[in-house]
């Protein structure tokens, strides 16, 4: 082999591990992980004694402006005929209005929310910006994506299953970042 095509070889050889370094590294910088851990004792205004609980996870991708989220509880007492689940403007102790629906089975939330499974399961889905309703008393504006993303990272995002026991919200945890 002639010493300029090892040096060829070897350029190209470098040039292919710092771009699937770079395309690595952009990968984990779109993505973010958020967890939350669902319990009544976590409900605001006032605790709940609930034997349900739940797990929430999400993955944003801002550059691609969605959140992929699944949301599984078990446990509730009460057969469960009326209930919705939210990600709600709010920080950790306080009430906050609904930004987005995860699931309902009122048939009020935005073209394509999926139904809550009854009493225990597993709901998955993608948000994007069509399915941001607010709160536009607390300054998020239907359709703001960039502005729930904010909220979320700044603490005041979290996880809330509403149930026919517990109309205004059974079990509830505060997302955080994995």
């Amino acid at each position: 082999m002639h010493l300029k095509t090892v040096g060829t070889i070897l350029t190209l050889a470098g040039v292919c591990i710092a771009v699937g370094s770079a395309t690595a590294h952009d990968r984990r910088k779109k993505e973010e992980v958020w967890v939350a851990s669902l319990a009544g004792t976590h409900e605001a205004p006032s605790s709940l004694s609930s034997p349900a609980r739940g797990s929430f996870r999400a993955e944003i991708d801002e550059e691609a402006g969605t959140l992929t989220y699944r949301l599984s509880y078990e446990g509730f007492v009460a057969p469960v005929t009326v209930q919705q689940a939210h990600i709600h403007f709010g920080e950790r102790h306080l009430v906050g209005g609904i930004s987005v629906f995860l699931c309902s089975n009122l048939g009020n939330g935005p073209p394509g929310t999926p139904a809550c499974p009854t009493e225990s399961g597993t709901v998955t889905g993608t948000l994007n910006a069509a399915a941001v309703i607010g709160p536009a008393a607390q300054g998020i504006a239907a359709g703001e994506f960039t502005e729930l993303v904010r909220a979320i990272r700044a603490g005041a995002g979290y996880a809330n299953v509403h149930s026919s026991a517990f109309p205004a919200g059974e079990i509830r945890g505060q997302l955080e970042r994995r």
